[in-house]
């Protein structure tokens, strides 16, 4: 036992010495994690993406859906009725404003103007009649006034010649009038035989529109007013979309604009807004808008669905950031620009102007460089930072070397 003595006491002192050095390293590293705690991200770089901010123009832009419409429509009706004879038009033709587009039965209408005619020779010859019974009675007045003042005539005969002058004068008086209206007769029996040769007479607008529908055909009876056909006017032609009252207030009349169809998927047209409804319907709480759009082809026609682009702001010269850079921080909109070296970040404050196509404007302080788009939640003003993609390119480029 006494010579194992010493042994022992060696043995105890260096266990509790082993002891005393792993607690100290456990000690240490407790510490150490204690003072970086949740501040460790400020001393162990966060990895993030980052994007180049840019200069240049932006425009704030939306794209409504709607329709075309034609700029004009007038339906072709007879104002007399009959059987239509003929319709010298079909649809998709040209029409010239004036033009002859049917024709219906006028038989009828050529007797109604040859009894006018007869009618109104009848009434001639009565005029004729009559106008010579006066010329009599007028010489026989002057022949009995003569009479009179010589002593020979008496006032008894005098008074009846007078009284049978005044009646020829009204004689010749009503066989004027049936004259007149025996004219007038004839006149619109030819008016009512010009109405068979239906005509497309217009106002307004171009010399030439379109038959868009034809209603008819030859042999059919038709009344007074009945549609013949539907003309349309398709250069220019109307768009129609109707916006909401976010977007209401940033339009107005003349805006240019442009719009596609799916007939058409590759080529886009221009236009422009031409009138705002000054109401909104009740229904759907949106305003009408129509737009014109230049048509010299007649590629687009009534009916065809549309996408009108129009430009609502735009800005020539603007600091243009991505959308997901920005940030909020204590209710403050903003983003986190990297430093020159790359290794940390600066928190600025910004106000958001146009948005657009995923990227925005903004305004603010010291705006330059690069710009934190991924893991900003992660750091805050100071933060220290990598950036993966430009260590990858960096060892790419190092294993490149190498194998050369």
């Amino acid at each position: 036992m006494k010579s194992g003595g010493p042994k022992i006491f060696i043995l105890i002192v260096f266990i509790f010495g082993a002891m005393a050095g792993l607690s100290w390293l456990i000690y240490g590293q407790y510490q150490e994690r204690a003072a970086t705690g949740k501040s460790g991200r400020a001393f162990r770089p966060v990895p993030v993406e980052v994007a180049q901010i840019l200069r240049g123009p932006i425009a704030l832009q939306r794209t409504f859906s709607g329709e075309l419409e034609a700029l004009a429509e007038f339906v072709v009706a007879p104002k007399v009725n009959g059987r239509v004879q003929n319709v010298i038009v079909n649809i998709a033709d040209t029409v010239k404003r004036g033009q002859v587009v049917a024709e219906l039965d006028d038989d009828e209408y050529v007797q109604a103007v040859a009894q006018a005619q007869a009618d109104l020779e009848v009434a001639k010859a009565k005029l004729s009649e009559a106008e010579s019974a006066l010329d009599i009675a007028n010489r026989e007045f002057k022949r009995t006034e003569s009479l009179l003042k010589r002593g020979i005539a008496s006032d008894s005969e005098f008074d009846v010649v007078s009284q049978d002058q005044m009646a020829k004068q009204a004689q010749l008086k009503v066989a004027a009038a049936q004259v007149s209206k025996a004219e007038s007769s004839l006149e619109t029996a030819n008016i009512r035989l010009g109405y068979t040769k239906v005509t497309a007479g217009w106002t307004g607008g171009n010399e030439l529109r379109v038959v868009a529908e034809r209603y008819v055909d030859g042999g059919q009876t038709v009344a007074a007013n009945a549609p013949l056909l539907l003309i349309v006017e398709l250069d220019p032609i109307v768009g129609v979309v109707f916006v909401t009252e976010q977007d209401y207030a940033r339009l107005k009349p003349g805006q240019r604009l442009w719009l596609k169809t799916d007939a058409y998927p590759d080529e886009q047209y221009a236009g422009r807004i031409e009138r705002i409804a000054p109401v909104f319907r009740k229904s759907t709480r949106q305003a009408r808008i129509e737009m014109t759009i230049d048509n010299p082809q007649h590629r687009l026609k009534p009916g065809m669905f549309i996408r009108a682009t129009v430009v609502l702001a735009q800005v020539p010269e603007a600091i243009i950031v991505p959308e997901q850079a920005l940030t909020i921080r204590d209710d403050r909109s903003g983003v986190f620009l990297v430093s020159e070296d790359g290794k940390s970040v600066v928190w600025r404050a910004v106000k958001v102007g146009i948005r657009q196509g995923g990227v925005m404007q903004v305004e603010g302080e010291g705006l330059s460089g690069r710009v934190v788009i991924l893991g900003q939640q992660l750091v805050k003003h100071g933060s220290a930072i990598t950036i993966p993609a430009e260590q990858d390119k960096t060892v790419a480029g190092g294993e490149r070397s190498d194998s050369q």
